[in-house]
């Protein structure tokens, strides 16, 4: 038998769901998709999906990327009533066809493809960009908007949003902004984070690094919306961070106004070692592989 590693391009709206990870008695993204595949499959036992972030319940994604390992045979049920005719390429339109079919319209498998050698959904990732978005509108949010847009009622001063953020990028310890995990580090590259305020009025927030603890992202965003209305000064999301310890004025921005907009990986002959240096950095601790929490 030959294992084949397959590479997932998936969006998803969070709402309905408690996270990416698979939990017993509860609806989340991993397991509705790995579910989807075993019943197409006709596996024993729904497949395993490895992803580049986990994201929190009701946190959004339409770049979100996942791998999972198969067996040949497994594809060849793909094949209908044309047994051993069907290209690759063609099996998998086909699984992207009954993916579509058999999952529910607020998660989608947009790209199925063949991994290259090397590749691994996490550990190759180089980077992880999200975006969040915040309406500072007197009468509300666009209804048709509210599963995606944060409304906060106070006017925001995109200057001071913008001076706050600059203050945070770069390697740091983001303790101050992380939920805490025993074993796990958190420092991490902050290698963008700007606010522009759209044509709609909607303010969207880009983030990326090379990996997020868990809450970081809605934690920078409470930290700056604080300094972006005036309650706080400019100063004081930089002031945080240098602490390096959770600060209780930090508030935890609302997770619906979050999303995954695209994961980033190196070039092909460059995704095996990506993934072996990231794997040795994140295995250091007694933890092992929880030393970083991916999301």
């Amino acid at each position: 038998m030959i294992v084949v590693r397959l590479r997932l391009d998936l969006g998803y709206d969070g709402s309905g769901f408690s996270g990416w990870a698979r939990q017993p008695g509860l609806r989340t993204v991993q397991g509705e998709i790995e579910q989807a595949l075993g019943r197409i499959l006709r596996l024993a036992e729904p497949p395993v999906l490895t992803v580049a972030g986990r994201t929190d319940a009701g946190v959004h994604a339409r770049g979100q990327v996942a791998h999972v390992d198969l067996v040949d045979e497994a594809l060849a049920e793909l094949d209908g009533n044309r047994p051993g005719q069907l290209s690759v390429d063609e099996r998998l339109s086909a699984l992207v066809r009954r993916l579509g079919g058999v999952l529910a319209p607020d998660v989608r498998v947009f790209r199925v493809s063949v991994a290259p050698e090397g590749f691994d959904a996490r550990f190759s990732a180089m980077s992880r960009r999200y975006a969040y978005r915040v309406s500072d509108a007197v009468g509300g949010v666009d209804p048709l908007r509210r599963q995606e847009v944060v409304w906060h009622n106070r006017p925001l001063d995109l200057g001071a949003l913008n001076a706050a953020a600059a203050r945070l990028l770069g390697e740091h310890d983001f303790a101050a902004f992380c939920k805490k995990r025993e074993g796990a580090t958190t420092i991490r590259e902050l290698q963008r984070l700007d606010w522009v305020r759209e044509e709609s009025g909607v303010l969207v927030a880009t983030v990326v690094a090379d990996a997020f603890c868990h809450s970081m992202v809605r934690a920078l965003v409470g930290s700056l919306l604080a300094a972006g209305d005036g309650r706080r000064p400019v100063e004081w999301p930089g002031q945080v961070l240098a602490k390096a310890v959770r600060d209780s004025g930090v508030h935890v921005a609302p997770a619906h106004g979050l999303c995954l907009e695209e994961v980033s990986y190196p070039p092909v002959a460059e995704l095996a070692a990506r993934a072996s240096a990231t794997r040795r950095v994140r295995t250091l601790s007694v933890l092992g592989d929880a030393a970083l929490e991916d999301q």
